[in-house]
């Protein structure tokens, strides 16, 4: 992959990083699933007149937005509403590096390279240690949640690469809509209408200004780049790059939310990183495959 793909892959993932500040933020006003529902809404409604349908099937669009919208977002502001801490968040949201790579493996047929499953184990390890250390930064429920909300991510992820080279504003514009019914619909179950109008009558001007980063800089800007490099490129070197966001989560959670760093934090975003180098590595190196009875360098 081109450094220049890498840079955009990175800049994408430190707005996905910071923004769990900003989740936060938004959490404090709104209850989860009307949260969703109000992000969604913003990065959808307003511009279907602007924005053209993507040329794809729209049981793609439709899954694409159940995986992302519902089984992402809503589980993961779910999860961050009291059970578990937004650092810890934004480290365990990133299983969805594994779950991708073996998720297109199983049905893509992709073949990863020795490197990917050595950033992978580093990744591994790295999560381990936060399941050694649930406590007051997290309870079974939120690490629950946040390990599917990975696997939804993973499979969003393989359905924006299978839709190829569409639209990739258009796929998040007409998905965020795909997904509001649902949101929508958990919102009237599990908050119901009077929390709901509460909420929105009490929010002050920082609440309000959470909408506009979650909807346009996180949904359209930040999934319209990440699946603009997915169509281009193999899953096992793209995903495993998001292993950067636990590094800008906990990195900005520690210094304006307060959030406490202790070594073995430390030593678990450390070790992510040290798979998200490895990763680079690796999808670097050229692939060799057998032309005639030689061996050569694939073309990346």
């Amino acid at each position: 992959m081109p450094l220049s793909h890498t840079a955009l892959a990175i800049f994408v993932v430190a707005i996905w990083g910071t923004n769990f500040v900003v989740i936060h933020v938004g959490l404090a006003h709104f209850p989860p699933f009307t949260f969703a529902t109000l992000r969604f809404a913003l990065a959808s409604l307003p511009l279907l007149a602007f924005v053209p349908r993507p040329r794809t099937p729209i049981r793609m669009i439709a899954a694409y937005g159940l995986l992302i919208g519902v089984g992402q977002h809503g589980l993961t502001l779910y999860a961050m509403h009291g059970h578990i801490s937004a650092g810890l968040a934004s480290l365990l949201i990133q299983g969805q590096a594994v779950f991708t790579i073996l998720l297109a493996l199983l049905i893509s047929g992709e073949r990863p390279r020795v490197g990917n499953f050595v950033a992978l184990g580093l990744c591994i390890v790295g999560i381990g240690l936060i399941g050694g250390h649930v406590g007051g930064d997290a309870d079974v429920l939120g690490l629950s949640l946040m390990l599917t909300a990975a696997l939804s991510w993973a499979g969003g992820n393989l359905v924006a690469k299978q839709a190829g080279s569409v639209d990739m504003v258009g796929l998040v514009v007409w998905s965020s809509l795909a997904a509001l019914p649902l949101l929508l619909g958990a919102a009237l179950a599990f908050e119901g209408p009077t929390m709901i109008w509460q909420s929105l009558t009490d929010a002050d001007v920082y609440a309000w200004a959470t909408l506009p980063w979650q909807s346009f800089g996180n949904s359209i800007f930040g999934y319209a780049a990440w699946n603009w490099l997915l169509a281009r490129h193999r899953a096992a070197d793209v995903a495993p790059i998001g292993l950067l966001v636990p590094i800008f989560g906990m990195s900005a959670t520690a210094l304006l939310l307060g959030e406490a760093m202790p070594p073995w934090k430390l030593a678990a975003a450390a070790l992510v990183l040290a798979g998200l180098c490895v990763n680079i590595w690796a999808s670097r190196r050229p692939i060799a495959v057998a032309v005639n009875d030689g061996i050569v360098a694939a073309p990346q």
